[in-house]
């Protein structure tokens, strides 16, 4: 599952504090629907999105719950009789999610193919190669797929073999994220994981040896309980040392109902202050960044033209599928959740066959929350808001409004305003071009970005006042 339960860490501001929104809880969604802005209710709402290219699966199956997760999943159990190739746990869903996926109509009957897949969990790698390659073809035979696309699995140490990797590979798997979380063998046993650092190093050297597979991104999480700066560290050293194209580093988020939850207080031992959370975000960025990885988005890192195409998705606020236990798809600005118990999404699936769930039709598109989604991500991503574009969609006035509101953080560098050429602007050359009469925005600033690292640790900040802006 696209693993935003895990945000980096967002200082206070030196500024006077924005009107209070929920952002974290915000955030834990993907990307909804666009509203807009008061001072234009006037204006039609943007164009429809394009169809969807891409198609999220959840796949939910766990040898146990991590004690930071509230992701929907089903705890196998490690004494389970059954083999993951022989569980019908993982079969019988299988079978249902074929179901929904055939029930699930494509947008228009000229729907361009699939350009990425991702199966999410859970742990994907529990789910047998056979059951893998009946997902896929059900989704090219619904819905096409491309030449080339880009098709991704989540997989943890310990649960694959070199057999099993080199089948999916066979199978049209050309992406893998490894999710590590960390290289202390006390941490991972604090976390609750299922695996161990013996299966951490096998696993990269599995993946690492497989020379079919050129695109693999590793997980990691910092702020963990009893996690120290010389502990981050290492964890990023051996990141480094691994080799993989991508790298993912999550802020622990202290969720309720979790483990965690009940056992630990955000900024309290053993936890880690903010002050030593923001230090590892930045820590982070500098040694990644030192390793030759770009930081393209607020968690992400990639080797030149490795990003993950699939959470671009995301992060472009394009439409997408989603498919299985507590997924959501995002079709024409409408978000729509499946429920996150079995029974219900099995009687859900049922319904969908009987015709009487219709997805993403007669919901209207709120072009405020519109306009807020496609601030809050884009301003995730190094490229930032292109102010050319949110003006045509929203306004020319609601781009000089946020523009107004963020010149302080321009000043203080933790926003990057940007010309044309995508040069940045000094502050006195910010405030000219923002008095400058544009066409297109209003002014001369052609887009917006927030520094790395101390604008993305300011984010949620930053969004807040974005949003006070779009919605007052």
């Amino acid at each position: 599952m696209l693993r935003s339960t895990f945000l980096p860490f967002f200082i206070s501001s030196p500024f006077p504090p924005a009107q209070s929104f929920a952002i974290r809880a915000y955030l834990l969604r993907p990307p909804p629907v666009c509203k807009y802005s008061s001072s234009a209710q006037s204006r039609p709402p943007p164009p429809p999105l394009p169809p969807p290219t891409s198609a999220y699966v959840h796949l939910p199956f766990c040898r146990k719950r991590c004690h930071y997760c509230d992701f929907p999943i089903i705890a196998l159990g490690s004494s389970t009789p059954h083999r993951p190739d022989t569980d019908p746990r993982i079969s019988n869903y299988v079978q249902l999610l074929l179901r929904e996926i055939a029930a699930t109509r494509a947008w228009s009957d000229d729907c361009s193919p699939l350009e990425t897949v991702f199966l999410g969990g859970g742990t994907p790698s529990l789910v047998p190669p056979g059951l893998v390659s009946s997902i896929l073809d059900a989704l090219k035979s619904r819905f096409g797929m491309c030449d080339s696309p880009e098709v991704s699995i989540e997989m943890d140490p310990g649960t694959f073999d070199k057999e099993k990797l080199e089948r999916l590979l066979e199978l049209g798997v050309n992406r893998v994220s490894l999710g590590v979380q960390a290289f202390q063998e006390e941490l991972l046993r604090a976390c609750g994981r299922a695996h161990g650092l013996k299966n951490v190093y096998e696993a990269i050297e599995i993946v690492n040896d497989c020379s079919e597979l050129q695109n693999w991104s590793m997980d990691l999480i910092s702020s963990l309980p009893h996690q120290s700066q010389e502990m981050w560290e290492e964890s990023l050293r051996c990141a480094i040392s691994a080799r993989p194209t991508h790298v993912s580093v999550y802020d622990l988020q202290v969720e309720q109902g979790t483990k965690f939850g009940h056992l630990y207080t955000p900024g309290v031992f053993p936890l880690p202050t903010e002050l030593q959370s923001a230090d590892f975000y930045r820590t982070a960025s500098r040694m990644l960044s030192g390793a030759g990885y770009s930081h393209y988005e607020i968690s992400s890192y990639c080797k030149d033209r490795y990003e993950c195409k699939h959470n671009l998705t995301y992060w472009l606020n394009r439409s997408f599928y989603g498919f299985g236990l507590g997924s959501a798809s995002y079709i024409n600005g409408v978000r729509f959740s499946r429920p996150r118990r079995l029974k219900e999404y099995e009687e859900w699936v049922q319904k969908l066959e009987d015709g009487s769930v219709v997805l993403h039709e007669g919901s209207s598109v709120d072009t405020k929350d519109m306009a807020m989604d496609v601030v809050m991500l884009s301003l995730r991503t190094a490229k930032g808001l292109d102010l050319r574009g949110f003006a045509k969609c929203f306004g020319k006035s609601l781009a000089c409004s946020l523009c107004q509101a963020l010149r302080q953080y321009v000043e203080s560098g933790h926003v990057a305003a940007m010309d044309d050429d995508r040069n940045m602007l000094s502050y006195p050359e910010f405030e000219l071009k923002m008095s400058e009469d544009n066409d297109e925005t209003g002014n001369g600033v052609a887009s917006i970005r927030l520094s790395d690292p101390d604008g993305f640790l300011l984010s949620n900040e930053l969004i807040s006042i974005a949003f006070g802006i779009i919605s007052p």
